[in-house]
């Protein structure tokens, strides 16, 4: 029997970014520090004034293109980052996020042809020290049989380590301004046949300070999504379970996911 060679499928790593200059340097190294020989890396400023981009030019030759204009918002910026991507896979790796090892995303070196990989993702301080994995924190496991149906309690899996291929990925809503990222998970998981788990983690998601009144309305939101996608009734049924779920486990949590 003939084998098949090993593929490494063109990925579009998208970074946005304002004003970002202290954790941005980070986030480049650490996509140039990947083992995968295939990337295109894109860098979304949304017309930083801190330094970030003297930081970009900086590391130009690290990086296939770059944008520096005003949006409508980090879902906005995405979007852009989106439109110009060439990848056969689109990967968001935020400011401050970065690549969890240099052998990350080696699940694309396979010949299996997935709409989408996903993993748990490690949580970490300014100082890069691990808080923990994202399900441990979140008492939140991601199932090892991702469906767009697994989000009906919650983000089981945030899009630093979700990996889609562009033809099914929809464009975020910037009608939600801190939980488009829910609603754009559930419909490339709705536009998905094959979904892949990866047990290596993906990427180090940068814990970050959200303001009550940011909680406040990213929660909201994150109501209005599931609602939209699940129904009223089953919906919420779902968030007395995710709010039983914090009473008994998630006070000690140390996320507010």
């Amino acid at each position: 029997m003939e084998t098949q060679e090993l593929t490494t499928p063109l990925i579009s790593i998208i970074t946005v970014v304002y004003n970002g200059a202290t954790v941005l340097e980070k986030t480049i190294s650490s996509v140039s520090n990947l083992d995968y020989p295939n990337i295109e890396y894109i860098i979304i400023d949304g017309k930083s004034t801190d330094g970030t981009i003297d930081l970009i030019k900086k590391y130009d030759n690290k990086i296939s293109q770059w944008i520096s204009e005003t949006d409508k918002g980090l879902y906005d910026a995405m979007n852009k980052g989106l439109k110009i991507a060439s990848g056969k896979y689109i990967w968001f790796l935020n400011a401050g996020d970065t690549v969890n090892s240099k052998n990350s995303i080696d699940i694309l070196k396979t010949k299996v042809d997935a709409d989408i990989y996903y993993s748990d993702t490690k949580v970490v301080d300014i100082k890069g020290d691990e808080i923990g994995m994202l399900s441990e924190l979140t008492h939140n496991d991601a199932p090892k049989d991702l469906k767009w149906q697994s989000m009906k309690r919650g983000m089981v899996v945030c899009h630093q380590s979700f990996i889609v291929k562009k033809n099914i990925a929809t464009f975020f809503d910037i009608n939600y301004k801190f939980s488009s990222d829910i609603d754009w998970v559930i419909k490339c998981l709705k536009n998905a046949e094959k979904v892949i788990y990866s047990n290596q983690p993906f990427a180090n998601f940068l814990k970050g300070g959200v303001s009550k009144a940011n909680l406040k309305e990213s929660m909201k939101e994150r109501y209005s999504i599931l609602k939209k996608h699940f129904g009223f009734i089953p919906n919420l049924t779902n968030h007395f379970f995710m709010a039983l779920r914090y009473l008994i486990k998630g006070r000690k949590s140390k996320l507010n996911i």
